[in-house]
């Protein structure tokens, strides 16, 4: 795919926009037509991911946007907050992209005996700016937790690549992740369309309102371990001092791993992360965070990664 710029045109900005707009970066409408809005949009999404934010979408950017869209796929419904609806998000080997060391050393110093500079080339550059804030906010206070809490975090989100629930399901897939939801109904009429399908299996709990108020895609999942739901929105805003209900991105675009951070404290898994670093502890954390063990050999890998790294 060429490089897409202001005033580029035709299919493939058109295949861009809906990719953003899927993602939950708002590219001000899908007519094929790289606008100011499309430009603002692909910034946004570029900020999520530490890339270069210069709004043109070229090979980086087209790589981080198929990968956090999972185009051509339908393995793409990821861990939802005390939803009780956990989806599989695939896996694998924990990758990271070129890290300053004078940036990971002053983000080592800031964190509370953290080993953080040992990260570097494990873990996006981005990712590693982002953990003195959470740690000092959400109790990441050994290497231990972190490590827990990495490994966690590097499955659940691809790799540190999606920070917005895709929702993108084909009729098929809806059927078998939602089902309950789409008893007695059309499903064909929801199929690829995510605002329909988030506002659909969403509505009526964690605070949101009914399906036509729009808030079960408004507040749909967002971070390294996706935040859902209205209630888990003001709930972080509370405890991060910005808001997120008024403006959800800010989970994604600001906060991914702060919002995972809340998660883990919240639900008390620090406590589990203490017991130590054998599998067994790991499987019990994968279960307080996935509800199940989806992609448990993974994590186990991360875990062990991460934990060497940091010692």
């Amino acid at each position: 795919m060429p490089t897409l710029k202001q005033g580029s045109s035709g299919p493939d900005v058109k295949d861009l926009q809906q990719k953003l707009k899927d993602l939950g970066f708002d590219p001000n409408g899908t007519d094929g037509n790289f606008g100011p809005g499309t430009k603002a949009a692909v910034i946004a999404f570029q900020q999520s991911k530490g890339l270069q934010a210069d709004g043109i979408a070229g090979p980086a950017t087209m790589a981080a946007l198929e990968a956090a869209s999972g185009s051509g796929t339908d393995n793409s419904g990821a861990t939802a907050v005390n939803t009780g609806d956990a989806g599989a998000n695939s896996g694998g080997e924990v990758s990271g992209g070129s890290a300053s060391g004078t940036a990971a050393a002053t983000a080592a110093a800031n964190g509370p005996n953290l080993n953080l500079a040992a990260l570097a080339g494990k873990v996006p550059q981005a990712v590693i700016d982002q953990i003195p804030e959470a740690a000092a906010k959400f109790g990441i206070t050994t290497n231990l937790r972190l490590a827990h809490f990495l490994a966690q975090c590097a499955l659940e989100s691809m790799n540190f690549t999606a920070v917005v629930e895709n929702l993108n399901y084909s009729a098929q897939r809806l059927l078998q992740v939602f089902p309950k939801y789409f008893k007695n109904v059309d499903v064909n009429a929801y199929a690829r369309n995510p605002q329909k399908i988030g506002s659909r299996v969403y509505a009526n709990r964690m605070g949101n309102g009914d399906e036509a108020s729009g808030d079960g895609f408004k507040y749909r999942g967002r971070g390294y371990i996706q935040l859902t739901g209205k209630n888990n929105y003001q709930s972080f805003t509370n405890h991060i001092g910005e808001d997120c209900v008024a403006n959800p991105d800010l989970v994604a675009t600001k906060y991914p791993l702060a919002s995972a951070g809340f998660f883990f404290d919240s639900n008390n898994i620090w406590a589990v992360c203490d017991q130590g670093a054998s599998d067994a502890v790991v499987t019990s954390v994968t279960k307080k965070v996935n509800g199940g063990t989806h992609g448990l050999a993974e994590r186990i890998q991360n875990f062990k990664i991460f934990m060497n790294a940091l010692k």
